[in-house]
């Protein structure tokens, strides 16, 4: 009974290995990164008498802001277009990162786990043996 459960332990254990390796390939290919949002924005303008504050789709811009937190306080920085698809590609590549950590970590818990009963097999497999 104990060694087909150390076989299954040994066998789950090989696939989290696996999956792991396979995690941190995906985190190689990870570019530069920032975290944030980037907002396309359409704005009204300061003259009541301007369409913009009537006419929702005659709006002025699209602006873009790169809005993100440092030392607990928002910050909203005036993009450019160009500067926009790239911090939008730099902000994706921050969840993607974060999305695989989060993955790493629930992964490594499990395997954590399994290594724990592993040892604890082979500690009573020696006890049994003397």
């Amino acid at each position: 009974m104990k060694k087909t459960r150390r076989m299954s332990v040994d066998a789950l254990l090989a696939s989290y290995v696996q999956q792991f390796v396979g995690l941190k390939q995906q985190i190689e290919e990870v570019r530069y990164f920032c975290k944030g949002t980037v907002l396309k924005r359409m704005m009204k303008c300061g003259q009541q008498r301007c369409a913009c504050h009537k006419d929702p789709t005659k709006r002025h811009g699209p602006y873009f802001e790169w809005t993100f937190k440092a030392k607990g306080k928002t910050v909203n920085l005036r993009l450019r277009p160009e500067e926009a698809t790239v911090y939008t590609a730099a902000t994706q590549q921050y969840r993607r990162l974060k999305s695989l950590l989060i993955r790493m970590e629930a992964l490594s818990r499990k395997a954590v786990i399994l290594f724990a009963k592993k040892a604890c097999l082979e500690k009573d497999s020696e006890t049994n043996k003397n």
